[in-house]
């Protein structure tokens, strides 16, 4: 029986972890290498670090960072953000990367994800997508949800599918940074028809809000964001919560982020395994 995997995204901007809420209005906080770190230890199933701005400024600049933490972490590493060929890619995975994740790039040249499917395996490629909800329908977009693509949701991710990338990280930036839950309307509509496994995030604030997925449909992954990097603040267990590179007056000032309780990626798997769904646990901090 497959283990449903719990994937904490990291968003990156320069040297930073950043949050927002729909993907914008990022706020500094803190050292992302802390963060992945603290979340391996509690038993993460794997790491995604997104590039915020990569694909906005036509660079990407997460290969140090994805050295030093391969080398702290030793789960599944996703990296995505700017990938635009396949010296890219190549790059990423000689700095430590297990996986790619690309949007941008592939909706400007569906073959790429052909050739890259192709060359590096299926299991090494992630198609994301940006979702939001117009006017009844859930269209595809780029650049934290700026740009509209032209495709739905529905049939751009078929279409991957068929290049034959490994699986889909689907964020809904409805619901994105909110803690309203997933959408479980736009989860139903794609994980009905999608073969490949599915990593959906955006939303999740508290147990209840993964149970109601599962309550729906057989979920392959969570992606979580908020819920995670805020529990680890309410925790007092982020110690770098300065950076020169950055401003962290958030931190000192803003308090919203205590509505997100003290959650953790061990307590929610506990919260889950109680429910009687498989996951991997193990005697974590």
């Amino acid at each position: 029986m497959k283990h449903i995997r719990i994937i904490p995204k990291l968003d990156i901007k320069g040297p930073n972890l950043v949050k927002g809420i729909h993907l914008e209005g990022l706020r500094v906080l803190g050292n992302p290498e802390e963060y992945a770190k603290l979340l391996s230890e509690m038993g993460a199933d794997e790491i995604i670090y997104q590039d915020t701005v990569a694909s906005l400024y036509g660079r990407n600049s997460l290969n140090d960072l994805v050295s030093e933490t391969a080398r702290s972490c030793f789960i599944p590493l996703t990296v995505g953000g700017g990938i635009r060929s396949i010296e890219d890619i190549k790059d990423l995975l000689k700095a430590g990367a297990d996986k790619v994740s690309i949007n941008t790039a592939f909706i400007n040249n569906p073959s790429f994800a052909k050739e890259s499917s192709r060359l590096f395996g299926s299991s090494t490629i992630v198609a994301s997508i940006e979702a939001i909800n117009y006017e009844g329908e859930f269209l595809a977009f780029t650049d934290n949800g700026r740009e509209y693509t032209g495709k739905k949701v529905l049939d751009w991710a078929l279409e991957l599918q068929d290049c034959g990338v490994g699986e889909i990280l689907l964020t809904s930036v409805d619901n994105e940074g909110t803690g309203e839950g997933y959408n479980l309307d736009l989860y139903r509509l794609v994980k009905e028809k999608l073969e490949i496994p599915l990593i959906f995030h955006g939303g999740a604030k508290e147990p209840k809000h993964f149970l109601d997925l599962l309550n729906i449909s057989d979920v392959d992954a969570f992606g979580a964001s908020s819920i995670f990097h805020y529990g680890l603040l309410n925790l007092n267990r982020i110690k770098n919560k300065s950076n020169d590179h950055g401003n962290t007056e958030y931190l000192s000032k803003n308090i919203s982020f205590k509505d997100f309780g003290e959650f953790t990626v061990t307590s929610i798997k506990e919260a889950l395994s109680n429910a009687g769904y498989n996951l991997r646990i193990e005697n974590k901090k």
